[in-house]
């Protein structure tokens, strides 16, 4: 269907002060689900970040990869386990994570956003040590090689970001003996937006945002978080978003945005129209 072009030029005004706004503040970006499965949301996922580049965003990637993952355990013979919802990374598991995050997803992603000029580079947490990592456990349960990130290299992301790189980063990371590690890709995407002081982070995955009783809530604080996680409204894979996103607000990072990459154009919608399409998170109840 056509959009008239009275419509059309009411959407341009609506965006024009968020361009201004956003001009050289630096995004981070978690990108994963649906989003990245579905050719049509891959293909507008990289347009819509290559436009964010194009009219002065700085932007980062962090994409999971974890479909991929079991889908080449599952070839070569590996059965994946998981440990409260979080993969249990062995030795042979690792392998498969580095072949596939540091390998064949994490250069598709880049390819397709080149396509549309956007000055893609790929890169691990391995390179440069852009994440040095600790061994990580779930309430004491053994999780393998999964590891949390202690030290974030931004010296590295600076420097590209100034030469107008697009990083696009598988989340592995290596600790101060060189051993890798799997990283949570919504966790590893927090602590890069928490060392940048980035402006926004922004999760996309297969949930519309923060729902309570089917009702989309479009924005919340961290007060009012905290009591739905300890009554029980909100868990599972809702929580270590959640985590994350607060943690990186405490660090400096001055919005979060849960939005549903299953929806075209969704990243956009969220960052320069008023009413916004997802969850936006903030440290008290007022939007500053």
């Amino acid at each position: 269907m056509m959009i008239p072009i009275a419509d059309k030029t009411e959407i341009l005004i609506q965006a024009l002060p968020y361009i201004q706004q956003y001009e050289r503040t630096t995004f981070v970006i978690k990108y994963g689900g649906a989003a990245m499965v579905d050719e049509d949301l891959k293909e507008t996922f990289a347009q819509d970040v290559t436009l964010l580049k194009k009219i002065g965003v700085r932007v980062v990637i962090v994409h999971g990869g974890g479909k991929d993952i079991t889908g080449l355990a599952a070839q070569i013979g590996l059965e994946s386990r998981f440990v409260n919802g979080v993969r249990y990374t062995d030795a042979a598991m690792m392998n498969v994570v580095q072949m596939v995050l540091g390998g064949k997803t994490n250069q598709d992603i880049v390819a397709r956003i080149n396509r549309h000029d956007g000055g893609a580079v790929g890169l691990s947490g391995i390179d440069k040590g852009l994440f040095t990592v600790a061994r990580t456990t779930d309430d004491g349960a053994d999780l393998g090689f999964v590891g949390e990130v202690t030290r974030v290299n931004t010296a590295f992301i600076e420097s590209l970001l100034a030469q107008d790189i697009l990083p696009v980063i598988a989340p592995i990371g290596v600790d101060a003996e060189g051993q890798m590690y799997n990283i949570n890709a919504d966790t590893a995407a927090g602590s890069l937006a928490a060392a940048l002081k980035a402006e926004k982070l922004v999760y996309l995955s297969d949930v519309p945002g923060v729902l309570v009783d089917d009702v989309l809530l479009p924005s919340l604080d961290q007060a009012k978080a905290a009591e739905l996680v300890e009554t029980g409204v909100v868990g599972g894979g809702m929580l270590p978003k959640l985590r994350s996103a607060f943690g990186a607000l405490d660090a400096g990072v001055n919005k979060v945005h849960l939005i549903d990459g299953r929806v075209k154009h969704s990243l956009l919608l969220e960052i320069f129209t008023t009413e916004g399409v997802g969850t936006e998170l903030v440290h008290c109840a007022e939007k500053a």
